[in-house]
């Protein structure tokens, strides 16, 4: 059987929760939960509130869904404040 095709919609965050899921408010006015994806955890792609993302939803459950990519503006930096990391 094949796999299900994936929604993607774009969306700006509008609140960012506890357990490290976002609220997102999609550009046709829905709301959903999401949680970053895991290649984004794992190149530490900071999220805050405001910032406009693309999120994947799978066909049966349009309530919640997965942030796939974090689109650079105008007013964001491309990089984060540069930490020392050198082992000793």
């Amino acid at each position: 059987m094949a796999k299900e095709e994936l929604l993607t919609l774009e969306g700006q965050i509008d609140e960012v929760l506890r357990d490290g899921r976002f609220v997102v408010l999609l550009d046709n006015e829905h709301r959903v939960i999401a949680y970053t994806a895991g290649r984004m955890r794992r190149y530490r792609i900071r999220t805050v509130a405001g910032d406009r993302v693309h999120v994947e939803m799978t066909p049966y459950d349009l309530s919640k869904g997965r942030i796939v990519f974090r689109e650079s503006g105008e007013g964001q930096r491309a990089g984060g404040p540069q930490r020392n990391r050198s082992r000793r």
